[in-house]
């Protein structure tokens, strides 16, 4: 038996050779196993492929009946070799037909032998097959012949994915790896986008497998983990990493694994064995990942990323790719594909191309999702693993309406979702036909319908949606997307060419919310133990008054005479807002000093999203011109339930008595001082939740322009005065059992209202 690297060497050499042959597929697989069983002494080598139904076929063997190929067949969990499928690990035995699991197949003649090893054929994590070695003599198989097993699947791996053997595949099969898959995540946007998958981080293609010389191969390893080490060590350092946040407790994690000698033993290990130091750390982290998959701990299953993230890092170390795929080379009908990225990182793809994005983490409210809406793109989150199962260019089906992604989908659910789109675009032109009616319900209540909104390029669809204007145009997005502080100028043009695309609809420019979870690039920040409530937003805004005054100039000579609204934002108590409302005077008389031309009329809101506002609203509303509700923040801050953190955030019905109270104070006291009050939160653009507004008061409503279409058709089919005498009486003290959400569809029933 091979009991010496030096041997697996020799086999991978010879392997090497084989693939450089002119051979058919089928021959190529039958030399192959013959090599593995005389390099090994054995008297049977087997190759078994996992089909896409669940069976585990015989495709290649040296030792057993010839004709038992492509005719035997083991269930996943069925037998040595099935278990070995199931659990991904290898299994060692002396006598292998005592095993109480061992499952006879009497076509293929293997009774004479005892002892038997098995290993999974691994990629990326996923059983691909299984490879087998059989004596008939007894045998205890050590750690040497199973490391060269595992390093020779990691061979195997490579080739049976590639397209060379898929004329050995029976017509209407596949392997497992390329089977259709279904992800149940959380629906980011609504609509159905079919297209071709492109991985935002796509893995690093390793090309070199073999080495030719392991004490070089070893060096190069050593110097990539001393250069991986150093760049996680000097972030660490960086200002900005001082105190403890989520980002310094990853790279904290990355340098503990770095540092790890039992990671770099079993690299090194994998290496003498006769791989290449890049196919050492793919065919570690093959193993780790296939073992970490199947564990039921979130903990283990979350340091499954930081693992994939830190061999990336290494990879690329190595081999000096950056990335795979440039970031605007995409096919038409493209879809993203990625563990999670920010706002800018999209908006740095060709959009005419680009139809969804899925990701694995990620909530409803966080930016990225917030832009896709923004752009009319579909998007699901909390896919989870769809990363490390898709491949550029596969096939993808995004259901943004049920939160479902289809990977490399069925002919039969491909065309169900094409005719999906189908009533998807006559849904769409029913909505059209709406669009120039006013926006009122049958019982004779306005609503006030508008776009949230922050790039240029959703603008003209306020003349497809019939929307009364902009309700929310979040400034900071050329703020993340740029590569430096945007200059005065350059913020002159973007508010000009919004105001200029709105014609006479009114714009509502919320001025930065910067801070928190918005990091600009170029902007040097201390890290924050909880950002979502340190410096943020107006707060930072105040402190650096310099950025503050630029932005307000810059909107004060973009309107060129015309009317202009400035919303501030994460206002916390009335001060703040006066504070803000003096530093747009100052630029107002400044400019008119000057002899500059300014707004005809100028109104300043406050957006109410932090909890203690609300008992400041007496004294707040005498200031302001109008405010605005973020339901996203204060919802956040109300329930003390991270809006990013699913585990939480999912557990508060955001119109739930409490909240709804909230937004009613609000409602009522703007009433009261009869100021416009507008929601532009994501809540206005659901149906439901949008009902819920309505039946408290709330007249005008801000939302993706995609929901303006379905909330319009709600209002106009609306009967909403019984609606708001129900959920005023469930508001009251005393009634907290009852389910705002229930009573509400209790009367969507009732009125048959189109919530779809």
């Amino acid at each position: 038996m091979v009991t010496t690297t030096s041997g697996a060497r020799v086999l991978l050499r010879q392997l090497r050779e084989t693939m450089a042959e002119p051979l058919a597929s089928q021959d190529r697989l039958d030399k192959i196993v013959t090599l593995i069983a005389d390099n090994m002494r054995a008297d049977v080598c087997s190759f078994y492929v996992l089909r896409d139904d669940g069976a585990l076929e015989l495709f290649a063997s040296k030792g057993l009946a010839p004709e038992a190929v492509h005719m035997t067949t083991l269930r996943l969990g069925e037998g040595l070799v099935g278990i070995i499928a199931a659990e991904a690990e290898p299994l060692s035995l002396d006598d292998a037909p005592s095993h109480p699991a061992f499952a006879y197949r009497p076509e293929t003649g293997e009774d004479p032998f005892q002892a038997f090893l098995g290993v999974p054929v691994l990629r990326a994590g996923q059983t691909l097959g299984v490879l087998v070695v059989q004596n008939a003599e007894r045998h205890h198989y050590g750690e040497d012949e199973v490391e060269a097993m595992l390093t020779t699947a990691t061979i195997l791996a490579e080739m049976i994915a590639t397209s060379d053997f898929d004329n050995l595949i029976k017509p209407g099969s596949d392997i497992d790896l390329r089977r259709p898959r279904m992800f149940n995540g959380v629906s980011f946007t609504d609509g159905i986008a079919l297209g071709t998958a492109v991985l935002h981080d796509p893995r690093v293609v390793v090309t070199n497998f073999i080495a030719e010389d392991t004490d070089q191969e070893k060096m190069r390893l050593e110097a990539a983990l001393e250069k991986m080490r150093v760049s996680i060590d000097a972030m660490l350092d960086h200002g900005d990493m001082q105190s403890i946040s989520d980002h310094r407790e990853i790279l904290e994690t990355y340098r503990m694994f770095a540092n790890d000698r039992g990671w770099v033993h079993r690299l090194t290990e994998a290496i003498d064995n006769g791989l290449s130091a890049e196919a050492a750390v793919e065919r570690v982290q093959n193993d780790t990942r296939a073992r970490m998959l199947r564990q039921t701990d979130p903990y283990i299953r979350d340091r499954l990323h930081d693992l994939d993230d830190l061999a990336n890092r290494l990879l690329r170390v190595l081999t000096g790719d950056g990335h795979a795929i440039g970031r605007k080379e995409l096919p038409e009908n493209a879809i993203l594909v990625a563990r999670n990225m920010g706002p800018a990182e999209l908006l740095e793809y060709d959009r005419t191309k680009l139809r969804g994005i899925v990701l694995e983490e990620g909530g409803a409210t966080a930016h990225v999702a917030i832009v896709a809406r923004s752009l009319g793109m579909v998007a699901v989150g909390q896919a989870q693993s769809i990363v490390s199962m898709c491949e550029t260019g596969d096939d993808i089906i995004i259901d943004g309406t049920a939160g479902v992604v289809h990977l490399r989908p069925t002919l039969e659910i491909e065309q169900t979702y094409i005719d999906k789109v189908r009533v998807s675009a006559k849904r769409r032109a029913h909505y059209a036909a709406l669009r120039d009616l006013p926006a009122v319900t049958k019982d004779g209540v306005e609503i006030t319908l508008l776009h949230n909104s922050g790039l240029v390029a959703d603008l003209p669809m306020l003349d497809d949606t019939g929307a009364a204007g902009v309700g929310l145009f979040r400034t900071e997005l050329q703020f993340m997307i740029a590569s430096k502080l945007p200059k005065l100028a350059e913020q002159m043009e973007l508010y000009a060419e919004a105001m200029a695309l709105a014609g006479e609809r009114p714009v509502v420019f919320r001025l930065l919310d910067i801070g928190g979870d918005k990091v600009l690039p170029y902007q040097r920040s201390m890290a924050e133990e909880n950002p979502a409530m340190g410096f943020r937003s107006i707060r930072l805004g105040l402190a650096r008054p310099g950025l503050l005054r630029t932005q307000i100039r810059a909107l004060l000579l973009a309107a060129q005479g015309r009317p202009l609204k400035i919303l501030v934002p994460m206002v916390t108590e009335t001060l703040e807002f006066i504070q803000t409302k003096l530093v747009v005077q100052r630029e107002l008389d400044r400019l008119r000093r000057q002899g500059q031309q300014v707004p005809r009329r100028l109104e300043v809101g406050a957006m109410v999203e932090v909890p203690s506002l609300l008992f400041e609203l007496d004294q707040l509303l005498p200031e302001a011109d109008f405010v605005s509700i973020g339901s996203n923040d204060l919802v956040q801050f109300l329930t003390a339930a991270d809006r990013g953190n699913t585990r939480v955030a999912k557990n508060y019905d955001p119109i739930g008595i409490p909240r709804l109270r909230a937004f009613r104070l609000v409602v009522d006291a703007a009433n009261r001082y009869n100021i416009p009050v507008t929601m532009c939160g994501e809540l206005a653009g659901k149906p439901v939740e949008a009902l819920a507004l309505m039946a408290i008061g709330m007249t005008r409503l801000s939302m993706g322009p995609a929901s303006i279409g379905p909330i319009k058709e709600l209002v106009l089919n609306l009967d909403l005065k019984p609606i708001r005498l129900a959920v005023g009486a469930a508001l009251s003290d005393g009634a907290d059992g009852v389910q705002i959400r229930d009573l509400l569809m209790e009367w969507i029933d009732r009125q048959n209202l189109p919530v779809g």
